[in-house]
């Protein structure tokens, strides 16, 4: 299968292309749990959560980002704060729209930019599972908050080059994404991706083992963000040489009052052992469906890793030992996708070089 770089073109007049050359072109990964924008040839501009806090019955934006982000599970009856994405697809056009104006509007007002040309080719990547209505929803969000033209390219893609891998050479190579909503999984090879595969399993399906298992074994109710502040500081995907002790608090669901239990890593790990075997799984799936030729290459170069749930500790470790194959982490995981995102509008030889999967009408 191609990589699908989808080009959404819109009728603008000749002077809209005259300015787009003054405009700062971003890169966007869209994520569910946090939203990364690059501007072309500057580097990474945004890193903010992908939360927005509202009133209920108006709809009138109170906060975005980090501020929205300190409000999750804090608000009163008539304010939301509220996630726009859901496994890494919009399920809220509005709030999405909303979010990326105020971004694009906070990176155009940098010292270094045109505040009057706010029109910019803007790269996003997508879940290589997404819909065409999914896709076409991202379209729509980025064109109303302000592009001058939109390019959805599947995550897999950007993370490989983002990562830096070649790959446009006749050589497999095998990147793995983990987010917060969806794992993306795919062996590229001459520019396309061959095999991949799109799991709406990530992070955020880490928090809720963490909240599961707490009030099964402790009877203990724990909000969202202890369950993601315990997996971040404590979970691992393979067991240490030590492992240390942790108290989490939360509400004891037999009285109703706080209270604060001491756990372990190993329980932790425990916890979310499903959905790590459900992406080991998902890895070993897309390997058995590669050609031999490609499996092998992916034996030699190794397994490349990026996301933000790449940071598991211990992810290499285990997967090395269930796929037999060198599991690299890539460096600074976290921006790898956004960047690769920028690459596409950098690099006109680049954008040539992957292939097209069709346009959206």
């Amino acid at each position: 299968m191609g990589a699908r770089l989808v080009n959404f073109k819109f009728n603008l007049n000749p002077l809209d292309y005259f300015w787009g050359a003054f405009s700062l072109d971003l890169g966007v990964d869209l994520g569910t749990a946090n939203t990364k924008i690059a501007v072309c040839g500057k580097g990474v501009m945004v890193r903010e959560p992908t939360v927005v806090a509202a009133h209920k019955k108006t709809k009138q934006l109170l906060a975005i980002g980090s501020e929205a982000k300190k409000m999750l599970g804090k608000t009163p009856a008539s304010i939301i704060a509220t996630r726009p994405l859901r496994d890494g697809v919009i399920n809220d056009l509005d709030f999405a729209e909303s979010l990326l104006k105020h971004f694009i509007h906070k990176v155009h007002q940098t010292p270094t930019s045109f505040p009057k040309i706010p029109r910019p080719k803007i790269a996003i990547a997508v879940p290589s599972g997404a819909t065409e209505v999914e896709r076409r929803a991202v379209s729509d969000a980025a064109t109303a908050a302000g592009a001058r033209e939109v390019y959805l390219v599947d995550e897999p893609m950007a993370a490989a080059l983002g990562a830096g891998l070649p790959i446009d050479e006749p050589k497999g190579h095998m990147i793995v994404d983990i987010g917060a909503g969806t794992t993306e999984i795919a062996i590229i090879s001459l520019g396309g991706i061959v095999v991949s595969k799109s799991l709406r399993v990530a992070g955020d399906e880490m928090d809720g083992d963490i909240i599961s298992y707490t009030r099964a074994r402790y009877n203990l109710l724990l909000g969202e963000k202890s369950a993601e502040e315990s997996k971040i500081g404590y979970g691992s995907a393979y067991p240490a040489r030590k492992e240390s002790k942790l108290q989490i608090s939360g509400r004891d669901l037999a009285t109703g009052l706080p209270v604060a239990v001491t756990t372990s890593t190993g329980e932790i790990r425990e916890a979310i052992s499903n959905t790590l075997r459900t992406i080991i799984e998902g890895i070993k799936d897309v390997i058995e469906e590669s050609p031999p030729e490609l499996v092998n290459d992916v034996a030699q170069e190794g397994i490349y890793l990026t996301g933000g749930g790449a940071l598991l500790k211990g992810w290499p470790a285990l997967l090395a030992k269930e796929t037999r194959m060198p599991t690299i982490l890539a460096q600074d995981p976290l921006t790898r996708v956004v960047k690769g995102t920028a690459k596409v509008l950098e690099d006109d030889r680049l954008y040539r070089k992957i292939k097209f999967a069709g346009s959206l009408r």
